[in-house]
C-alpha cells in the first residue's frame, strides 16, 4: 500500500478540529469548534512582566509532585483479574513485578486509586448501523454517565469521513447530545477514525502536563465491519498506537449471517491493536449485548493500577522493548501494554 503524502496526513489531522474531513478546503485552514463544542485550551504563554527579586526562602523547599511523566520514565496501567474474571483492586506495590527484555525493573512509582482519564469513543455510524444506531446510542450514554467529573472525554463519528461530534470536555450532557446526533450513512474509514483520535488525545495530554498525576488515556472503537475507506494504512496506525500512552478498548459487531468462516481481517485489526496497546477486544453477536460490553469497560478501568518505573537500559536507540508484569500472589492474571519504543536523543 502506497503512504499517503504529507498534504493527505496534514488533510487527516485538521479533521480533529473540524466538523467532518470531507467538509475541510485543501490546504487546510483553521476551523472554529462546531456549535456545542468545548475544546480544552492550548497553552498561551503569558507575557513577560517585570517581577520583584524573590525573597530569601525560610522554610523547607516544598516537595515535588509525586509523579512526572517524561521520555524516560515508562508508565503502565495495569488491568488484574483472578480465576473467576472478576477484578483484583487490593494489591499492594511489593506484589508486582516489571520485567523489561527480561530484565527486573525497580518500581519508583505507584497507585491503586483511580486516576483520571481522558478518553476518545469513537461510533461507526455507516450505512450498515441504520436500524442499530439507536441501541448503540443508548449504550455509549449509559457509559458516558459513569465517568467522574475529573474525567474528560470526546466523542468522535467516522463513516467514509471523521467528524469531531464534541471536543474533550467533563460535560455530559454536551457528550450526550454528541452522540445523539449520529446519523447513519457511507462506508466506513476505521483508520482514519483511529489515527484522528490517538492525535487529539496526544493534544490534550501536552495541554494537562502540568497536573500532579498521569491522566490515563484510552480509546473504545465500536464498529460493525472492516474497513473499506481509509488512506491511512493500519501498519502506521498500529505503529502510531503503540508509540502512544493510550489502551485501546475495541467492539466488532458480528454479523451471525454473513460472517465467514476463517481468516477474518476486520477481528484480527481490532484484537491486535487491543492486545498491543493492554486493551481489551469484544465481539458481540448481538447490537443488545453492547451496554453490557460498554459496562464492562466503565469497570476495568476504574479498576487498574498505575506503575512507572525508569529503565535499567541506558541506550537511546529508539528500539522496542518488551514489558511484562507478573504478580508475587498467585492464579492471577496481569494485562498491560505489550512494550514501548525506546526513547532517541532526537
Amino acid at each position: 500500500m502506497m503512504r499517503p503524502s504529507l498534504a493527505v496526513i496534514a488533510l487527516l489531522i485538521a479533521a480533529a478540529s473540524g466538523p467532518s474531513l470531507a467538509q475541510q478546503p485543501t490546504p487546510p485552514v483553521p476551523v472554529a469548534p462546531a456549535a456545542g463544542q468545548e475544546p480544552v485550551p492550548a497553552a498561551v504563554p503569558a507575557q513577560p512582566a517585570p517581577t520583584p527579586p524573590a525573597p530569601a526562602q525560610s522554610g523547607p523547599t516544598p516537595q515535588a509532585p509525586a509523579f512526572r511523566s517524561g521520555i524516560d520514565l515508562v508508565s503502565l496501567n495495569v488491568t488484574v483479574i483472578d480465576g473467576s474474571g472478576r477484578y483484583v483492586t487490593d494489591l499492594l506495590e511489593n506484589e508486582f513485578q516489571v520485567f523489561e527484555d527480561g530484565v527486573k525493573q525497580d518500581v519508583t512509582f505507584f497507585t491503586g486509586r483511580k486516576n483520571p482519564i481522558a478518553l476518545a469513543m469513537l461510533l461507526d455510524s455507516s450505512a450498515s448501523m441504520e436500524n442499530k444506531l439507536p441501541i448503540l446510542q443508548t449504550a455509549a450514554t449509559s457509559f458516558v454517565r459513569r465517568l467522574q467529573s475529573t474525567d474528560v472525554a470526546s466523542i468522535i463519528e467516522f463513516d467514509s469521513t471523521v467528524s469531531v461530534r464534541q471536543a474533550f470536555t467533563s460535560n455530559q450532557a454536551a457528550l450526550e447530545s454528541a452522540i445523539q446526533k449520529l446519523h447513519a450513512g457511507g462506508s466506513t474509514a476505521l483508520h482514519n477514525a483511529i489515527y484522528v483520535a490517538l492525535k487529539e488525545l496526544k493534544k490534550v495530554q501536552q495541554t494537562m502536563a502540568a497536573e500532579e498525576n498521569p491522566r490515563r488515556q484510552a480509546l473504545i472503537v465500536f464498529s460493525d465491519g472492516q474497513d473499506t475507506y481509509s488512506i491511512m494504512p493500519y501498519e502506521e496506525v498500529l505503529e502510531l498506537a503503540k508509540r502512544s500512552e493510550t489502551a485501546i478498548y475495541t467492539i466488532g459487531l458480528r454479523d451471525p449471517v454473513g460472517t465467514t468462516r476463517g481468516f477474518n481481517n476486520a477481528e484480527f485489526v481490532l484484537r491486535q491493536l487491543a492486545v498491543e496497546t493492554g486493551g481489551r477486544a469484544f465481539f458481540p453477536d448481538s447490537v443488545t449485548d453492547l451496554a453490557k460490553v460498554y459496562g464492562q469497560i466503565a469497570d476495568e478501568l476504574s479498576s487498574q493500577y498505575a506503575l512507572g518505573y525508569t529503565s535499567k537500559n541506558p541506550r537511546r536507540d529508539g528500539a522496542w522493548r518488551r514489558v511484562i508484569v507478573q504478580s508475587t500472589r498467585p492464579s492471577l492474571t496481569l494485562r498491560t501494554k505489550l512494550g514501548y519504543f525506546a526513547p532517541t536523543n532526537r
